[in-house]
């Protein structure tokens, strides 16, 4: 009985702890408050935050800035060998996109799939708002980015119930979803 008592003590700080160093940047907040403003003035609804789209988001942020899978073949949708997922080159043919989809679950608790929007910037010195709104014009101006953000097209009968948001030395990374995720939700960074 003491043994699974001090299993659940640790188990849950461990979790409490995780829970905590999970948190939105100045620069994450400021992408997934202009996101949900764009919506809602297309009148769409806002999407919720999601903890574990966050961490695929910001996963592959950092990957895309470290380790650079992207290459003349391999898009920004791409995965390096260099971490604890599966590595992809992804195709602008999309004939690899079960490996995008499939990504949430490698990586987290999501059940359902995960759908991939990504911009860079090699302008550091850009502010918060400032890169939010560089990255969502780059989007929108974008027809295959443009339909994920705004449910048209092939998404128009997709209702988003989980985002994600990674920003990483000019790197933007968004995951969207159709399940909603019930885990404690990312805060903004102190």
């Amino acid at each position: 009985m003491k043994r699974k008592f001090i299993l659940l003590i640790i188990t849950l700080s461990n979790f409490s702890l995780f829970s905590q160093t999970l948190c939105l940047t100045e620069y994450e907040a400021s992408l997934y408050k202009h996101v949900n403003e764009l919506r809602l003035s297309k009148g769409l609804s806002s999407i919720q935050i999601s903890r574990n789209l966050t961490i695929v988001a910001q996963t592959h942020a950092k990957d895309l800035s470290s380790n650079h899978p992207q290459t003349a073949k391999c898009n920004m949708h791409s995965w390096s060998n260099k971490g604890k997922w599966k590595s992809c080159c992804y195709t602008d043919d999309h004939k690899r996109a079960e490996s995008m989809w499939n990504k949430p679950r490698e990586l987290t608790n999501y059940k359902g799939n995960g759908y991939e929007i990504a911009f860079y910037t090699s302008d550091l010195s850009l502010k918060a708002d400032d890169f939010a709104k560089e990255a969502l014009k780059s989007w929108l101006n974008s027809p295959g980015h443009s339909i994920v953000i705004l449910n048209k097209g092939m998404w128009k009968n997709t209702h988003w119930n989980a985002i994600g948001v990674g920003v990483w030395e000019g790197y933007a990374v968004i995951w969207f979803g159709e399940d909603a995720d019930n885990e404690i939700k990312p805060e903004t960074c102190n």
